[in-house]
């Protein structure tokens, strides 16, 4: 019979995410995860095999949380169209101070990670699946009539996707709240006006 772990995984999980988030994969040092984690060398190999193992459970933790995220915005909000751009419109009441950055942890890591191909594929993927996520929301707005039925849903999906991640970065920067909410808004008032073609 196996021993139980002797930690707190999800705990364990959210102290690394957090710290490969604001340091990065290659400046996260085992003496880093020792002291966040509060773990011994031997028992975070034990519990994640590699550092690499960790890291990439991290991405899994973060994307899941994304996802969990859009998906309560979707139940919450009177249509499709709405949710996107109230996701959006919540990006300027983001603040470097509530999080470990305001720029998202895959797109920081995708950058980090270019000369990697297994992890660089591995963050690529979880973009992928958010793209994806965002096509299938665009997909039910154009559905209930709020976007042009000849529009390309990946497409809109591509610009919400650019447009979630810049804002993101631009929230890391600047700081006047009056203009990043005027930013939010406008950006988002601009899936109202979808074109064709």
């Amino acid at each position: 019979m196996s021993r139980p772990a002797s930690y707190d995984r999800e705990k364990a999980l959210q102290a690394a995410m957090s710290l490969f988030w604001v340091k990065g994969y290659h400046a996260t040092s085992l003496k880093d995860l020792e002291q966040a984690l509060a773990m011994k060398p031997g028992s975070i190999y034990a519990a994640f095999q590699s550092k690499e193992s960790l890291f990439r459970a991290t991405l899994d933790r973060y994307s899941a949380q994304m996802e969990a995220d859009l998906s309560r915005l979707l139940d919450e909000a009177p249509s499709a169209l709405t949710a996107m751009q109230m996701h959006l419109e919540s990006m300027a009441n983001l603040t470097p101070c509530d999080r470990p950055s305001t720029a998202c942890m895959l797109v920081k890591s995708l950058l980090e990670v270019a000369g990697n191909d297994e992890l660089h594929d591995f963050v690529t993927a979880h973009l992928d699946a958010v793209e994806g996520r965002l096509t299938e929301t665009v997909a039910r707005a154009q559905a209930a009539g709020e976007i042009p039925g000849d529009a390309d849903p990946r497409r809109i999906a591509r610009r919400l996707q650019t447009y979630i991640f810049g804002l993101k970065v631009q929230a890391q920067r600047e700081t006047d709240p009056v203009r990043m909410a005027e930013l939010c808004r406008d950006l988002a008032s601009e899936l109202s006006h979808v074109r064709t073609g």
